[in-house]
């Protein structure tokens, strides 16, 4: 699927792989500085191809010390080896035969973190997308499907612990004070899904037994003196195994699922089949230690990794272009999770809020792409927002636009035709049409066509009549991938004085109306409602029904009325926030007036009071939109000083105006009850300190922020007490003093300090810059850890737009020199902290023009790796 340049992978360039891998025997000899791997490959040539067809084996940094084809040595002249693969002539075109291949790695030296590495004296790997070449020569690509049976040798003292997947077979000790390990995986599998762990690990184990009756032992591995961390992962884990029985009929297919946690990881997990290997930000916990963002955090990931296991790992992708297939249909999976473990309404805001914040710039800018791409440099610069994200969200239409036993049945045919299989989206598509009989032709233009369709919604009312017309519109974008209308979800319901919802007679020639939802396949579609007794209030685009840009010409009035009688909690956290969001856009432009928004302020501060809504979601709406959405939401001629200027003085009038009921508010939500990571307890934590910020700031006296941090009994409400110090009073003591202390009591914890890190690098003050450029020098900082890169360069990159974006350019100036270097470590994590600068044209003149230097400036190395120039060329288009 190469072009010519070497440079461009298309879609319209796929076919199958010339050759079949039967199996994969590997043979691994980890030593100290050097690893031998043996291979064995059985091949044969696909059935049905005509003519010879060289056989060609991906390889990148990895050194060949001897081949060999059905027993014997290749010479030189019957093979090419170039550094990106191996080519060998006259293999065998009838019949199965063996290639054998020996390669020798220095896993210590693999700053990428891709394919053999040794981390804290582990041995790992990262296969995901094109890392087990750096391992051994193969068709490294995931329509290549194998049995493996892996062999791994160590020195028992420095391994005992040997790991890699499917079910274990024969182990044995051997001389010199060594031993080995047998694995031998049933299932068919991509190579990205092959793992081997091996280390001296601490364990916590448990067990499940499935509802076929399967007894499968459970096993979290972490580093020495931390598996008690990872009780609340092993309990997500079991849950994450029910739910998947119950909702989607899915069964664990192995005898042993084993998770190790590692603090060298670009992502945040992965899925290899049967052996999970993780960030381990996403197993350790405990209250000390961890926020309930964090607990949240590590029972989506756990699920998610696991829900892998059928879509993913049983059913993979034909090629890297259907990436969406696996991770935003697992991405939804993991969501609907979460929303029944915890609250539904709460999940949906925050998936939408991520949505907004992340993959809506991603469409909006030079980075942007379909869901399904055509074409790419680098696939590993494609795990996106939009893949995961937006890719979930197509997965939620099709589940709104069938119907939940529609879906369902489509999903139990997905399941049962491609177990196996390496598939397409069209093929994912087809068993929802055949089994419902709904055409989803249109519906499938979601994965081709790239941008945010922005929905117009227009209503009038007379004589007992509402008519709404709704018309979609998608701009071009820098992918230039279509701009037909597509079949567009949109839940709504028309709601009454007294909150109750009406149920009125609906017409339309162009769109079909039916279970609250509008189907609009059209440019444009006319509703018309009759026999309404009086008007009543939109409610519009409910539980977010379909990933667009409302625009929507409604009165600030009807806007509060529904932010108080909506009974859909996320549209009453819509009404409250789309109020707020003009609020704060009108103030980055005009500056902030409390006689023009304090209303809004009024209606903000009475929902976050509302004792008939859960407490999380009273959290949700007492949260401002952060600066850098108020960004992209103003879009044109940023100025990040007028921006965050406009957030201060809106969070300084809601704690002014609404001091009386907050500050009782967060007297009555103190508690002195032993620490829970429950959702209902994590709800009142979140809206106990929402209102800290603005409290804190109307006064004018970081008292009550301080003494929060100093009597916290967890770790939420301590960082959140450091929150507030550092970020609304940067410099004072009790802001410098609080984090000396926070950094004496967690100095030898890498998590906690990450923190510490990035809760300076994302403070909105004047000498932030200085500030990161000391703490890069700091003894604890470290460049080539993913972690620690993310928490420091990444924050204040990506979270600090008033310092990233300072006027003399000198933020920017400064990321883009800490990018170069950590692409010469790490090209796979100094690619995605680049995206940062995705925004750079919304900037006023002078911050645009600083930002193209900083990414002129990047370009120009000359040792760029493909990975970062691919950001920074199309950043830069």
């Amino acid at each position: 699927m190469r072009n010519e340049d070497g440079q461009t992978i298309r879609l319209e360039d796929y076919r199958p792989y010339d050759y079949l891998v039967h199996s994969v025997d590997l043979d691994f000899t980890l030593g100290d500085g050097e690893t031998t791997v043996r291979s064995r490959l059985i091949l044969e040539r696909r059935p049905g191809e005509e003519g010879y067809a060289d056989l060609v084996l991906d390889g990148d940094e990895i050194e060949m010390t001897s081949i060999a084809v059905d027993g014997a040595p290749l010479e030189a002249g019957l093979y090419e080896l170039t550094p990106e693969r191996l080519v060998i002539q006259a293999v065998p075109q009838e019949g199965r035969f063996t290639l054998e291949v020996v390669t020798r790695l220095e896993p210590e030296k693999n700053s990428k973190l891709m394919g053999l590495y040794r981390t804290k004296g582990v041995w790992c790997t990262q296969c995901e997308a094109e890392g087990f070449r750096r391992i051994t020569f193969f068709p490294d690509r995931p329509d290549v499907l194998s049995r493996y049976r892996v062999r791994v040798e160590a020195d028992r003292a420095a391994a005992p612990i040997l790991l890699s997947n499917g079910n274990p077979g024969e182990r044995g000790e051997l001389p010199g004070g060594r031993h080995f390990a047998v694995w031998d995986d049933p299932h068919p599998k991509p190579s990205y899904l092959f793992a081997l762990v091996a280390g001296d690990l601490d364990v916590l184990t448990d067990g499940f037994t499935t509802a076929g009756g399967r007894k499968v032992d459970l096993a979290i591995y972490t580093e020495k003196g931390l598996a008690g961390r990872a009780a609340y992962a092993m309990d997500a884990l079991k849950r994450s195994m029910v739910w998947d029985e119950k909702r989607f009929g899915r069964e664990y297919d192995l005898d042993i699922f084993n998770i190790v946690a590692v603090s060298d990881f670009n992502m945040g997990a992965m899925e290899n089949k049967g052996l999970n290997v993780f960030n381990h930000k996403y197993v350790l916990l405990d209250p000390q230690t961890a926020t309930d963002g964090d607990y949240a955090g590590v029972e989506t990931v756990i699920a998610h990794e696991y829900f892998h296991n059928w879509t993913g790992n049983r059913i993979t992708c034909r090629d890297w272009f259907q990436l969406c297939l696996k991770e935003g249909l697992t991405v939804y999976r993991d969501q609907e999770f979460s929303a029944d473990e915890r609250s539904r309404a709460v999940k949906r805001i925050a998936s939408v809020a991520s949505l907004r914040a992340h993959q809506f710039p991603e469409d909006q800018g030079p980075l942007q792409h379909p869901v399904r791409p055509t074409r790419y440099r680098e696939i590993n610069n494609f795990y996106t927002a939009t893949v995961y994200d937006k890719g979930a969200e197509l997965v939620r239409m099709i589940a709104t636009i069938l119907g939940e036993d529609g879906f369902r049945a489509g999903m139990d045919l997905y399941f049962e035709r491609h177990d196996g299989e390496a598939t397409t989206i069209e093929a994912f598509i087809a068993c929802f049409e055949e089994v419902t009989g709904t055409d989803l032709t249109q519906f499938a233009l979601w994965y081709s066509q790239a941008g945010t369709p922005t929905l117009t919604v227009r209503e009038s009312f007379e004589a007992g009549t509402l008519t709404l017309t709704l018309s979609q519109h998608l701009d071009g974008g820098a992918a230039q991938t279509g701009t037909a209308p597509m079949h567009l979800p949109v839940r709504f319901a028309l709601v009454g004085p007294d909150g109750a919802e009406i149920d009125a007679k609906a017409e339309s020639a162009e769109a079909r109306v039916a279970d609250g939802i509008i189907h609009l396949t059209t440019a444009e579609a006319t509703i018309v409602f009759t026999g309404l007794a009086q008007r009543p209030l939109l409610s519009i685009l409910r539980d977010f029904s379909a990933p667009v840009t409302l625009v929507h010409e409604q009165s600030a009035e009807d806007r509060a009325a529904l932010a108080r009688r909506d009974p859909n909690d996320y549209a009453r956290w819509a009404a409250v926030n789309g109020l707020v969001e003009t609020m704060l856009v009108g103030a980055a432009r005009e500056g902030f007036s409390e006689a023009r928004d304090g209303e809004t302020i009024d209606a903000l501060v009475e929902a976050a009071g509302d004792e008939n809504l859960e407490p999380a979601l009273r959290a949700l709406i007492a949260t401002l939109p952060g600066e850098v959405e108020i960004a992209r939401l103003v879009a044109k001629d940023v100025d990040p000083e007028a921006v965050h200027a406009a957030r201060i003085a809106a969070l300084t009038a809601i704690g002014r105006l609404g001091a009386g009921p907050l500050a009782a508010l967060r007297e009555s939500l103190a508690t002195d009850a032993d620490f829970s990571p429950d959702a209902a307890s994590a709800g009142q934590r979140a809206l106990r300190n929402a209102v800290l910020a603005p409290l804190s700031l109307a006064a004018g006296d970081p008292g009550a922020a301080a003494a929060q941090y100093a009597g916290a009994t967890n770790m939420t409400d301590r960082l959140a007490g450091l929150s507030v110090l550092v970020h609304h009073f940067a410099g004072s003591a009790a802001a410098e003093d609080a984090l000396a202390d926070f950094y004496g009591r967690f100095e030898t914890d890498d998590l906690v300090i990450d923190k510490w890190f990035a809760i300076q690098a994302t403070a909105p003050a004047a000498d932030t810059l200085e500030r990161v450029a000391a703490l890069q020098r700091h003894p604890a900082f470290r460049l080539a850890n993913p972690n620690r890169a993310r928490s420091l360069i990444g924050s204040f990159a990506a979270a600090n737009p008033l310092a990233f974006h300072r006027a003399d350019g000198r933020g920017q100036a400064f990321v883009a020199e800490q990018l170069v270097a950590l692409d010469r470590l790490n090209p796979q994590t100094a690619a995605r902290l680049a995206t940062s600068f995705r925004t750079w044209r919304s900037l006023e003149p002078i911050r645009r023009e600083n930002a193209r230097a900083a990414l002129a400036a990047m370009q120009d190395e000359k040792s760029l790796s493909k990975d970062l120039k691919d950001i920074v060329e199309r950043t830069l288009q």
